[in-house]
């Protein structure tokens, strides 16, 4: 069908429909699409969607923002937010520095860049130079540095750029001496670490094979075949040297790291977003890599996590939870690495959970503990796995680290809640001195005092039972109903730790509000047996235990129904779109951005396939049959009374998000509107806004982060009760 025929009979199909407050674009079902699971048949009737480039597409894509827009953006309200929140968020941000070759690097962005810049200095207190300015390579700010690897000299760094959102990126390298990129450029990458070389002449990195169409991140097409490849610096991509692939297996990616002392390649190959095995392969300094390598089997059965710390000669270190669900530090001799010969350098704690582990300073561990959702870090003798020293923490997170085992000092970087950070700086040479502060990151904003708020945790009690704990942000007052932000995740092993977010302070200062962030199951907090609660056949438990946080909230007089507000992203979108139809009476407001929406197609776009470690497969019947029960895409209703009125929605996605692709959003607003069309009991509106040039979240830019949450508050104030508001 040619461009022009289609795009007229799209108009026509894009009729404009009445609803008390708002009109919805009344779009095309076709009937003809339908599939059979296991026995049971199930209509696809927005199947169409799916084609991201089709004129049609792209119509109902239009047609979608040219109602939400204007509601949300059409009135001062949304100029005076976006005013304040503009003035928030302009303040100086830092990251840690990091020590490679004769220069020190860190991030700083003055407060409005829309990305950060890259700065180098000869000495920690000494002056900086930019080095890499990535708000140069775009007007609009959508070229992002997602990736960077320097050699073991420290005289070149390889970074990856990645455009519009997207996952794919591109690999460049840079001289650190002059700031000069070599010439070439290397493409079809994505999933993929950069690993040098400790002769410092060339890296080994991830990409896919050309495919046909596009690979801009708009595209839908599955990512399989990864293979892994040596390039050496200043030569063409062509001349790359296929070093391992596994062509039996496509849904395997390669995640490798040349080992501390130079000898080994150390694959941890994963086929989903849970579990790998670890292949290693001899590597020779003197020798240059021209041919495959051959593989050689450390673990080879996907049950547990595994991850390269550091080694010491043959014996190499990982961080596992084989056998240990809250994660322990084992050591591998190369030369015997059967099961039976494995040694325990730390044990896993009773309760807390390993989040991650570094060796510093030579011989000592670096390791991060999650305790009841808080960051606890020590460091620990690398041979004997005792403990070396504690550092005292307040209630937050280690939201960066940096520090190698060549070097005596680390830098950590602690947030909170309030606090954006404060950046600690410790010397393994002087060990009886406290980590120095050596940078507080402050809001430049008048009257912000974090003495006027108040961070509580309390443990609720789910429908089975289970305790799960919630944190609780208010300002110091005695406790009544308020309008209430309730944000959740729950999924993936993913931990959601204490964190400094503006959108989250607005909403607080903006409303007199209360932001609550329970720990859902199906998270990392209390290690894989959380995980396992709440994945699989047991992913209800992750929408039963939202649902008992808005009750708690509710029944202990911070919210009421009609001023509560619930917020998720990629799983925590899922998890939004299933709790409104499940529960619409319990929410007055709901936000779900670039949420996975159909769970019987997940797995057939871009990287879904992984995602069945958590989700299930829905080509086995035990799983279609739960996920037929969730997804969101597939329980929508029609309202047939007050009480099941679904909440003021408003579903978010990007048109370059490869992560979840917007097929997802764009299909379940079309069977919400579709559903509520007749319906005279739902008054509240149901929108879709489409962002153009942004993906999945990572490496958006700072104008388009606000230009977001700008939204999403303008939603909030015209979707909720919300009362006065100070703007």
């Amino acid at each position: 069908m040619s461009n022009k025929i289609e795009a007229k009979q799209s108009l026509k199909r894009i009729s404009i429909m009445s609803n008390p407050g708002l009109t919805y674009p009344s779009t095309r079902k076709d009937m003809t699409i339908e599939d059979d699971f296991h026995g049971t048949k199930v209509k696809d009737m927005y199947r169409w969607l799916e084609n991201p480039d089709s004129v049609e597409t792209q119509q109902y894509i239009n047609a979608q923002n040219n109602i939400s827009r204007p509601f949300i953006e059409n009135c001062d309200e949304w100029k005076k937010v976006n005013r304040k929140l503009t003035k928030l968020w302009n303040y100086p941000k830092y990251g840690c520095p990091m020590k490679y070759g004769n220069y020190y690097y860190y991030f700083m962005n003055t407060g409005l860049q829309n990305q950060s810049v890259m700065y180098q200095q000869k000495t920690l207190r000494g002056e900086s130079r930019v080095f890499l300015d990535p708000n140069e390579l775009s007007i609009d700010g959508t070229i992002a540095l997602s990736q960077k690897s320097f050699s073991d000299d420290g005289e070149y760094m390889a970074y990856g750029l990645s455009e519009n959102g997207s996952d794919w990126i591109k690999i460049r390298i840079r001289k650190t001496k002059t700031g000069d990129d070599f010439e070439e450029v290397l493409d079809n990458v994505k999933f993929s670490e950069i690993s040098w070389t400790k002769d410092n002449k060339g890296f080994f990195y991830g990409r896919y094979p050309s495919q046909c169409g596009k690979t801009d991140g708009s595209e839908t097409k599955q990512n399989e075949n990864q293979k892994l490849y040596y390039h050496k610096v200043n030569e063409s991509q062509d001349k790359d040297t296929l070093v391992i692939e596994f062509p039996e297996e496509p849904s395997w990616r390669i995640q490798s790291v040349v080992s501390d002392c130079g000898n080994y390649l150390i694959m941890a190959i994963v086929k989903d977003c849970r579990d790998n095995i670890v292949y290693y392969a001899d590597l020779k300094p003197e020798v240059e890599i021209t041919s495959k390598l051959t593989a050689k089997t450390i673990v080879g059965k996907f049950e547990s996590d595994y991850n390269y710390i550091t080694n010491e000669g043959t014996t190499i270190y990982f961080r596992t939870n084989k056998n240990a669900p809250n994660y322990r530090v084992i050591a591998i001799d190369l030369k015997n690495p059967d099961e039976t010969n494995w040694k325990t350098v730390v044990k896993e704690h009773e309760k807390d959970v390993l989040d991650w582990a570094k060796c510093v300073h030579k011989d000592k561990l670096l390791l991060c503990y999650i305790r009841d959702v808080k960051s606890i870090l020590q460091a620990n003798l690398l041979q004997t796995g005792e403990l070396f020293c504690s550092f005292d923490l307040d209630i937050g997170t280690i939201v960066g680290t940096s520090g190698k085992k060549k070097h005596s000092e680390f830098f950590y970087n602690f947030a909170s809640f309030l606090s954006p950070g404060t950046i600690y700086h410790y010397d393994f040479n002087n060990p009886d001195r406290q980590p120095d502060v050596f940078r507080e990151i402050k809001i430049n904003l008048n009257g912000f005092n974090r003495e006027d708020y108040k961070v509580e945790q309390i443990f609720y009690t789910s429908k089975d039972g289970t305790k799960i704990p919630m944190f609780i942000i208010r300002k110091k007052r005695d406790v009544t109903p308020r309008p209430c932000l309730l944000y959740g995740y729950g999924g993936f092993n993913i931990s959601m730790l204490p964190s400094f977010g503006i959108t989250g302070l607005m909403f607080v200062d903006m409303f007199d509000g209360v932001l609550a962030y329970p720990n859902l199951r199906g998270g990392g907090e209390y290690g894989e047996k959380w995980h396992n609660a709440g994945r699989l056949l047991n992913k209800q438990n992750v929408f039963d235990d939202f649902q008992a946080a808005a009750e708690y909230l509710i029944d202990n007089k911070y919210t009421t129904k009609d001023r509560l507000a619930i917020q998720g992203g990629s799983n925590g979108g899922l998890l939004v779109g299933s709790c409104i139809n499940q529960c619409p009476n319990l929410f007055g407001a709901a936000v779900a951005q670039v949420g996975v929406m159909d769970m019987l197609r997940f797995h057939k776009f871009t990287i879904g396939h992984a995602w069945c470690s958590d989700y299930g497969n829905p080509s086995e019947k035990i799983h279609f049959e739960n996920l037929y029960k969730l997804s969101p895409l597939h329980n929508v209703h029609t309202p047939e009374s007050f009480e099941m009125e679904y909440p003021s929605t408003l579903i978010l996605t990007a048109d370059h998000d490869d992560r979840v692709s917007p097929l997802h959003s764009l299909k379940f607003i079309a069977a919400l509107q579709d559903a509520v069309r007749d319906s005279k009991f739902q008054t509240k509106p149901l929108l879709l806004r489409v962002y153009q040039k942004s993906g999945h979240g990572a490496g958006k830019p700072t104008s388009k982060r606000i230009e977001e949450a700008t939204d999403i508050l303008t939603f909030l104030l015209k979707g909720l009760n919300v009362g006065t508001v100070n703007l």
